[in-house]
């Protein structure tokens, strides 16, 4: 926790009292008898609240919110005695006279949340010899209250819900912070603040919570209302910008190792899996290739990459991608320091170099001139001039060790340190996003990025779980890690199958222990939204560290993710579309069940599967003669639920014992599920989707929108792309598939669909079903079947 904030409670201020108000477009202005307050309508179910102790709000536009709310909402305002309240179509806010308290309620009066009668603060403090403020605002907090989201935090502990404890948010080394916070209570609140800050969740014998923001000049939040989570996450989306459609090979498989030393290391890599007929769709080229030049040459070293073009080309030829990690550092002596420098490019931030020992210096990404002459240089180094199709973003904190002080200090070309903590990997993937648009047309940008912040999911970004170790504890840490990643409003994350480094050398994989935590580790990264597998030691799927099992076991996971593209390319398509989110607290779709708020380790991908990732050690720990193979499962009371390797039908509303051999991962699938499943393949587009096998689960109703467009390119935001739904009704036992909506290049005339009516082991497990229950041809038009 940050220390200076721990005290700034005994200056707090008495609450400031409304003495008048002021009408106009978009919102209601509060004249305090300290300070002013505006409570601003930016839709009917968003409200922005600013609040400052000073005689104006400050000007500066929002690093996060990048809706310009051109468009009025219509509202009254009204009032009583003790109170005034601003009315939309949606919400009342409703604004205490005596203490400028605001009480968020539905139409019919139910209170959503409120802020506590000690709310907003604003309280002189000096932290790192800065004067400043520290900001407060203080929720009370119903005991039945689930919260999750605040970002991705690699080595916390495994609790899932905020409700009743802690959490920095502070970006810096394996620490993350996104200021999006979801409630059960059917709200979500965007903290619109860039300093290092503290979430405290047991405030007042955890009957509130608060968020304290170390410096600035003025309260600025975001309440969203939903009631429920996909809303709060559409509206968090429309605040902040939509995620863009990343290309379909992105959802296959990630080759990478810390870290390929030649372009005949990594062709080696690309023959074992197509010789092999392994699926994958990317290899990595991870950091210094440029050895022994410094860090930001930008040059893959000659003697090692003698033809990059011709590497990458090869790549091409073998449908597989080729992504390439560039860092913001840069060392001295390089003409790229020495162009960003002149300009003013440069902040006085350094990173202690592991490798060289050198002290390496940061650019400025919150300079657009910065960031404009550091993505001109990758581009024509590397990216444009070789053909990469992929760009890591690594060490984007950024990362000065422990010198917390010095990076508030730091002067960026848009202000203090202090002030922008945590907006360095929002900024830096903005200009490489912004750059790529405009200079690599037709080529859908991804970035692998390790910090995200709030907004950033409009920059094609996807966080990952950064350096963590190849331990059963650290992987264990991972899965409420992505969930809550996800529950903040980013799409996509991902972790390093099977941990990054063990005590900062290679794990020896071809160790039982070893072999048994990447088996589960990759079965739960199947189930990632991005599928990767990254860390010290050889680990390909190909690899002789692997005996017959293991190798059986990946690739069977590997091949269950590739017949699962149709699904995931779809459900990518709606988080474009529709503001979707895959990676699911269960929280999304059983808000109401108040025993998943705990839950860490289990969650939907997508509306059809419950994920619960076995990561304890059963096979090879002192104790596995002892150890039951099956982990504990809860499965939510509002449906059945279908075992996906045996088709057994269970009900809800209680915890089972799940069968977990090393082979199983415990995978159940929601009655009233439809789950389109293609062929095996060895890349993401080897096969057109023309022959689907539709898997039904019954007893529920269900239905699912499919997505499809030229797999890259940006034609689809032109409206380029095609949808159908299909539906089952369970009771009439028919499903109905829509007309196509849209339409694009290329785009498949006639396709089959092998229907088959999940029973048992028919329709179970990761293979093609033998025998369809019907066959359906669909050329576009809607039709319907009974079954």
């Amino acid at each position: 926790m940050i220390a200076s904030l721990s005290v700034f409670c005994l200056s707090m201020q008495a609450s400031a009292t409304v003495k008048s108000y002021k009408k106009s477009t978009d919102g209601v202005t509060f004249s305090l008898d300290k300070g002013l307050m505006k409570v601003l309508v930016r839709r009917a179910d968003i409200i922005e609240v600013k609040y400052t102790i000073f005689n104006v709000f400050e000007t500066k536009p929002s690093l996060v919110v990048n809706n310009s709310w051109k468009v009025p909402t219509a509202y009254q305002v009204a009032e009583n005695k003790s109170e005034v309240i601003i009315t939309t179509t949606k919400l009342k806010v409703r604004v205490n006279k005596a203490t400028n308290a605001i009480t968020y309620t539905d139409l019919k009066g139910t209170v959503i949340t409120a802020e506590d009668s000690d709310n907003k603060t604003i309280t002189p403090a000096t932290i790192a010899g800065i004067s400043t403020y520290n900001v407060s605002t203080q929720f009370n907090s119903p005991e039945n209250e689930g919260l999750f989201g605040l970002g991705c935090h690699p080595l916390d502990s495994l609790s899932i819900n905020y409700k009743g404890r802690n959490q920095e948010l502070l970006i810096k080394y394996l620490t993350g912070a996104i200021p999006v916070l979801l409630s059960t209570k059917g709200y979500g609140l965007l903290w619109d603040n860039y300093s290092a800050s503290n979430f405290y969740g047991a405030e007042a014998g955890n009957t509130k919570f608060k968020y304290v923001s170390e410096s600035g000049k003025q309260v600025d939040y975001y309440f969203f209302y939903g009631p429920n989570f996909d809303h709060i996450i559409d509206l968090y989306r429309t605040a902040t910008g939509r995620a863009p459609m990343f290309a379909k090979w992105a959802f296959g498989l990630f080759q990478s190792q810390d870290r390929y030393l030649s372009e005949d290391e990594i062709i080696g890599v690309k023959d074992n899996y197509r010789n092999n007929h392994i699926p994958v769709d990317v290899i990595v080229q991870d950091w210094y290739y440029w050895d022994p030049l410094p860090i930001g040459s930008h040059v893959m070293k000659p003697e090692r990459y003698p033809h990059p073009k011709q590497m990458v080309d090869e790549l091409h030829k073998a449908n597989i991608h080729a992504m390439i990690s560039i860092w913001p550092v840069f060392g001295k002596g390089t003409p790229n320091y020495d162009a960003l420098e002149k300009m003013g490019g440069l902040t006085d931030i350094t990173w202690d170099n592991v490798v060289t020992h050198t002290f390496d210096t940061y650019y400025d990404a919150h300079n657009p001139k910065a960031r404009e002459l550091y993505w001109d240089q990758a581009r024509d180094s590397l990216i444009k001039r070789y053909g990469w199709d992929a760009w890591w973003i690594d060490q984007c904190e950024p990362d000065n060790g422990a010198l917390q002080d010095a990076r508030r200090q730091s002067n960026f070309s848009i202000g203090k340190g202090i002030d922008y903590f945590n907006t360095y990997s929002l900024q830096h993937t903005k200009g490489v996003y912004e750059g790529w648009r405009r200079d690599i047309p037709g080529k859908r940008a991804f970035f692998l990025v390790r910090q995200s912040f709030a907004g950033e999911q409009r920059n094609a970004s996807t966080l990952w779980s950064g350096d963590i170790e190849c331990t059963f504890k650290d992987f264990k840490n991972q899965v409420p890690q992505g969930i809550n990643a996800c529950a903040s409003g980013l799409p996509y994350w991902t972790s390093d199958i099977g941990g990054y480094h063990f005590h900062w050398k290679p794990a020896d994989w071809s160790q039982p222990d070893k072999r048994e935590l990447f088996t589960r580790w990759f079965q739960f990264g199947t189930f990632s939204p991005i599928f990767r597998i990254h860390g010290k030691g050889e680990r390909a799927l190909f690899s002789k560290n692997w005996d017959d099992k293991t190798k059986a076991i990946l690739l069977n996971f590997d091949k269950l993710r590739y017949r699962l593209l149709p699904y995931i390319y779809s459900l990518a398509g709606r988080v474009t579309t529709d503001n979707y989110t895959i990676m699911r607290s269960l929280a999304f779709d059983f808000r109401n069940d108040s025993k998943v708020y705990g839950i860490p380790d289990q969650y939907m991908f997508g509306p059809a599967f419950m994920v619960n990732p076995v990561t304890e050690q059963l096979y090879t720990s002192a104790d596995a003669d002892k150890k039951a193979k099956a982990r504990q499962v809860y499965l939510p009371a509002a449906s059945k639920w279908y075992d996906f390797w045996t088709g057994e039908l269970l009900d809800g509303g209680k915890t089972i014992s799940a069968a977990a051999p090393i082979d199983i991962l415990p995978l159940y699938v929601k009655a009233g599920s439809i789950i389109p499943m293609g062929p095996h393949m060895e890349y993401a587009t080897e096969k057109p989707a023309d022959n689907i096998e539709l898997r039904i689960y019954p007893g529920a109703d269900g239905s699912f929108k499919f997505y499809e467009d030229e797999n890259d390119n940006y034609n689809y935001e032109k409206g380029q792309y095609a949808t159908f739904n299909i539906n089952w009704n369970d009771k009439t036992r028919k499903l109905s598939i829509s007309d196509t909506k849209g339409k694009f290049p290329g785009m498949l005339k006639n396709r089959t669909f092998n229907i088959v009516m999940v029973k048992g082991s028919h329709g179970a497990n990761v293979e093609v079903t033998d025998k369809a229950d019907k066959v359906v041809k669909y050329s576009g038009k809607a039709l319907a079947v009974s079954l």
